[in-house]
């Protein structure tokens, strides 16, 4: 679990009085995981080699402020490939797609980039080999969210769609002998456990992947927070309305019992927020960059003095590789 250390927020000169003044605590690890860098990654490398539109079906990743941000670049966003003119650049999304969104594209031969997360395209593959053994196929995930609808059409046969804990006592299965499970990677192992766990006592013979398959980013970001609520006043989470991760971030810091607020960025602070509290916690969600972060403490500057410090915890060093479509060893027939 990380712990909490006190070097100063980089670039930023504070007071070395500290009485009186607002205590900001950073969380570490934060925002951008490897799996959303390299979809933005890929969604400029893209602009820059084959030149405005590209088009991205839905949002390349669940963040406001990098979907604004890229469609000033020329990127256009769009709800289904029949929007996508023939031709046209297309760029799926890090959530992944189903076969049908993928074979729709082909069928019209439009030149593709996938920036679906590899850890996404992990448990697209854990479930397609799973059904190649014969077992039917359960998602523990959410409702209506875009990786669970790539997921579930990866698979023949589609999903059992799990929720919840109350979902298992009520899931209808062909065959107990024949079952595996998947998980949506947004969840972390801590959100999944307890489903894990009613599932294996209902089910004793189903099949799942290990705990280290879960994404690290996701668990990681729980953990920071867990530890980061119990030694704030009020803890702000900069991410979308529609991410998953970061609304989770907020609702575990509620879960601890302390005030928690999920904002796009500094201009939903609410000045009130900071009038009787010593310390206030900082962390984003996986699709929220850091200059966000940065906007927020220096909005939280103007309303109190403050002095900023930086949890201690683990450095993330992943990175995934580009795919050869934006790298220049492969280039796309555009037109």
């Amino acid at each position: 679990m990380p712990s909490l250390s006190k070097p100063i927020c980089q670039g930023m000169t504070m007071n070395t009085d500290v009485v009186d003044k607002l205590r900001i605590i950073l969380a570490q690890p934060r925002g951008f995981c490897a799996g959303v860098d390299r979809a933005i990654d890929i969604v400029e490398k893209a602009l820059e080699l084959y030149g405005p539109p590209v088009y991205v079906r839905h949002e390349i990743v669940h963040n406001k402020w990098v979907v604004e941000d890229l469609r000033s670049k020329g990127v256009v966003f769009v709800g289904e490939v029949n929007e996508i003119p023939d031709g046209a650049i297309t760029v799926f999304s890090a959530h992944g797609i189903s076969e049908k969104v993928e074979n729709s594209a082909r069928l019209r031969e439009l030149p593709m980039i996938d920036a679906t997360c590899p850890l996404v395209t992990k448990v697209h593959r854990e479930a397609q080999r799973y059904e190649a053994q014969g077992c039917e196929i359960v998602l523990i995930g959410h409702q209506g969210h875009p990786e669970v609808e790539g997921t579930s059409g990866r698979v023949k046969q589609g999903v059992l769609l799990v929720q919840d804990v109350a979902d298992v006592a009520t899931l209808a299965v062909q065959n107990p002998q024949k079952l595996a499970y998947v998980t949506q990677t947004t969840l972390s192992v801590d959100d999944t456990k307890d489903i894990i766990a009613a599932l294996k006592s209902r089910f004793p013979d189903i099949t799942g992947p290990e705990l280290r398959d879960i994404c690290y980013a996701t668990q990681n970001r729980q953990n920071a927070v867990r530890t980061l609520a119990e030694q704030v006043d009020l803890l702000l989470v900069i991410g979308s309305a529609n991410s998953s991760n970061s609304n989770r971030l907020r609702d575990l810091a509620a879960e601890i019992g302390v005030n928690a607020y999920l904002i796009d960025d500094a201009r939903g602070l609410q000045p009130q927020w900071f009038d009787s509290i010593k310390s206030v916690g900082i962390t984003a969600g996986a699709s929220a960059p850091e200059h966000l972060v940065i906007g927020v403490v220096e909005a939280i500057s103007r309303l109190r003095s403050t002095i900023v410090e930086t949890m201690a915890g683990d450095a993330e060093n992943t990175r995934f590789k580009l795919p050869p479509e934006v790298t220049g060893e492969t280039m796309l027939k555009v037109g």
